[in-house]
């Protein structure tokens, strides 16, 4: 039988939308700027994707610092990847049918993202999908961002949920660590990494491409039955 509290909590950007590229491309143009020559695309993904800016800035660019001029900076490269993605944003394949019939069977939806409060308004607006979801956190909501748990540990406390009884769909290897921390299971998309990316984590219930062929009973089941990884 299963619980009846559960819930499925979404990354946003290269979750509910395939929009990393512009996000690397955009933290690339801007440490261009500070003669960074070491960094490319493919490393941002791999490393640091999913983590907020502050701390992609002192990953990268300099450890000490400070956090108002990180804000300064992240709000130029946000500026620079909306630029870049505008008119281009669209919904996974499949996402909205998967939403509904999830909704449909009670599960609560929430969203536990790297991204700041305007990147947010502007995704959600975009895919008109700002009422879907009863919980929604930034890294500004929490001490830690990915890959600390605090983010969505943050989202199950809001939606009333027990950690346990959460799946996490990522696909940045951050944030599938930070799901690992919080004790939930994971969904893997593979708009960031490759299928072999994940298989190392133990969270991992299965690996997808979109969510045309996902369906909600099947990953609820998995979720209690704590089922291998699959891919599909």
């Amino acid at each position: 039988m299963l619980n009846k509290k559960q819930a499925f909590i979404f990354d946003m950007d290269g979750v509910l939308t395939d929009n990393m590229q512009f996000h690397a491309d955009s933290w690339v143009e801007l440490f261009r700027d500070f003669g960074l020559q070491g960094l490319d695309a493919e490393r941002y993904l791999v490393e640091t994707a999913g983590m907020k800016g502050l701390d992609v800035l002192r990953y990268f660019l300099d450890p000490e610092i400070s956090e108002r001029e990180a804000e300064r900076l992240t709000e130029l490269k946000d500026f620079l990847y909306r630029v870049m993605s505008r008119d281009r944003i669209k919904a996974m394949p499949g996402l909205g049918q998967f939403l509904d019939d999830a909704s449909q069977r009670g599960v609560k939806l929430g969203i536990g993202t790297g991204a700041g409060p305007k990147n947010i308004d502007y995704v959600l607006g975009i895919l008109e999908m700002s009422d879907k979801f009863q919980a929604i956190v930034d890294p500004f909501q929490v001490r830690h961002g990915k890959p600390q748990p605090d983010i969505f540990l943050r989202v199950a406390t809001l939606l009333e949920v027990p950690p346990s009884a959460c799946i996490v769909f990522e696909d940045a290897i951050p944030g599938v660590e930070a799901a690992r921390k919080a004790g939930m299971q994971c969904v893997a998309l593979t708009t960031t990494n490759s299928a072999e990316a994940f298989s190392h984590f133990d969270n991992v219930l299965q690996v997808i491409d979109d969510f045309t062929l996902l369906c909600p009973d099947d990953l609820l089941r998995k979720l209690n039955e704590k089922q291998p990884m699959t891919i599909l």
